[in-house]
């Protein structure tokens, strides 16, 4: 008799900001959302955008790209608000498009290189190559933590 051979693996929820693909968990996902109204923030950092009302419940909106340091999101119709519950508080970030949903085998999965510079860097969690793609698996608590800390 043959064992099975149980390839673990994690479902991931694809999004392009600027020219990369990058993942995080569909566990930690509620929802894609098209753009909706966001209600500005006063004194608020300029990756804030604001809050949504989202089906009742007031969502905080972070522009991703402007957190990472890349400039500011050139909102189109592509353009995705999605939804990520950390902790037991859900949080919007916006992104240039979402793309797919995928089963990443957990061996595909390395650390960051070393070689990784700059601001985005601290959120990296690590790095999977799929075929022809490269996908970076963000560190949400990081990317998210001021938020939380409500600064």
């Amino acid at each position: 008799m043959t064992e099975a051979v149980v390839v673990k693996s994690v479902k991931v929820v694809v999004f392009q900001l600027a020219d990369k693909e990058y993942v995080i968990p569909v566990s930690q996902v509620q929802g894609i959302e098209k753009l909706i109204h966001i209600t500005r923030v006063p004194k608020t950092p300029p990756y804030v955008k604001g809050v949504i009302n989202l089906r009742g419940v007031v969502t905080p909106i972070i522009d991703l790209k402007n957190r990472f340091g890349l400039g500011e999101s050139v909102l189109d119709e592509s353009s995705r608000i999605i939804i990520i519950t950390l902790e037991n508080m859900n949080v919007g970030v916006i992104v240039d498009s979402a793309n797919d949903v995928l089963d990443i085998p957990t061996d595909a999965i390395e650390p960051q290189p070393e070689v990784v510079g700059g601001l985005e860097q601290d959120f990296i969690a690590g790095v999977a190559k799929l075929e022809r793609r490269l996908l970076i698996l963000l560190h949400l608590n990081l990317i998210l933590n001021p938020i939380k800390s409500g600064v």
